[in-house]
């Protein structure tokens, strides 16, 4: 339904992904200011840092394009109206999610897709058959983790109530860190985002082995291929924190 409402006025539609599409990439552009001025960032040249950023963007797209009106569920909430969901005869994650589905969210998908591309291209890597089947892997695994994130601040915004700028600051702003190479920040931030929310695994881990380059916080080599393995606790654990809160919604009493 919010699908064939977004392309009822097609030229509309047209223009609103595209003006999306120059927004989103925006963020690239600034890397590619620093660029200008600088030989590499971290000891990152500008292809493996586009590499990274293809791997965060595209990732979070796919899961920003799927489950972002996850991000608005303390608003329904506040105005009782998640007890509407909870007598459909539908997983109430599935509507919530589904809600108010924005099609033109596809645009941070395809910028992503696009810089991804572009670093495929230009990176000087030796490529074998496990590194070729580990990108579109970590695509998928790194969607998976963006997704546990986004149901986590959904559980806790049934508890909270209001509580989507601390979504945000975990999802949008996980996968703008994710952006830059690891070497950039402290160690207690990387060990924060490899062991605490493990946002690493979105790329830093397996981008690290595909341009084999030391890998953060000296982990063992077969790190870069635990992202799937991350994505299934991940998940398990929102799906455990979301079960917990919607056994703690009480409604509005209305």
């Amino acid at each position: 339904m919010w699908i064939r409402s977004s392309l009822a006025y097609r030229a509309s539609f047209a223009m609103t992904v595209l003006g999306n599409l120059l927004l989103s990439g925006l963020d690239f552009v600034a890397i590619l200011l620093m660029f200008s001025r600088v030989d590499a960032l971290g000891g990152y040249p500008l292809p493996e840092v586009a590499l990274l950023y293809g791997l965060s963007v595209t990732s979070f797209g796919l899961t920003d394009l799927m489950c972002n009106s996850l991000g608005q569920l303390g608003q329904r909430v506040r105005d009782g109206t998640l007890d509407t969901l909870l007598v459909r005869p539908a997983p109430v994650l599935a509507q919530a999610a589904a809600d108010r589905f924005a099609l033109r969210r596809v645009a941070r998908l395809t910028q992503g897709m696009l810089v991804l591309g572009y670093a495929l291209v230009a990176v000087d890597i030796d490529w074998t058959p496990l590194k070729v089947l580990l990108v579109p892997v970590t695509l998928v695994s790194g969607a998976a983790i963006f997704g546990a994130v986004f149901v986590a601040g959904a559980s806790f915004q049934i508890v909270v109530q209001d509580a989507a700028e601390v979504q945000s600051a975990f999802t949008y702003g996980g996968t703008t860190l994710l952006q830059y190479p690891p070497t950039v920040f402290g160690k207690e931030l990387v060990r924060g985002v490899t062991f605490v929310l493990p946002l690493a695994f979105v790329n830093w881990v397996p981008a690290a082995y595909v341009l084999g380059r030391p890998y953060p916080l000296g982990l063992p080599q077969w790190a870069a291929f635990a992202p799937p393995l991350v994505a299934v606790g991940c998940c398990a654990l929102a799906g455990s924190a979301w079960r917990v809160g919607l056994r703690s919604y009480r409604s509005t009493g209305s």
